[in-house]
């Protein structure tokens, strides 16, 4: 089984929402996920609403063998750098 952290648009058509889920790779885009770690709003103006993880269970999946997409590597370098400078 292996497994990706990546995104799942839940959000109405033209206004986009999204979770980030641990879902096994081979599910489609509207598979269901292992468990849901986060949400992603692009359109929230406040920096602290727009990207929320849990990111002690983001570690736990990471370090048992996920791979994050490339969009939710950069969501987690842009997490980090806010949690430093805070």
């Amino acid at each position: 089984m292996s497994v990706t952290i990546r995104l799942k648009r839940v959000g109405k058509p033209k206004h986009p929402h999204f979770r980030v889920v641990a879902i096994e790779k081979m599910r489609g885009p509207s598979g269901r996920p292992l468990e849901i770690l986060g949400t992603y709003d692009p359109k929230e103006v406040s920096a602290a609403k727009k990207l929320t993880l849990n990111q002690e269970r983001i570690n736990h999946w990471i370090k048992n063998g996920a791979k994050p997409s490339d969009t939710v590597a950069q969501l987690l370098k842009v997490s980090a750098t806010k949690k430093e400078k805070a």
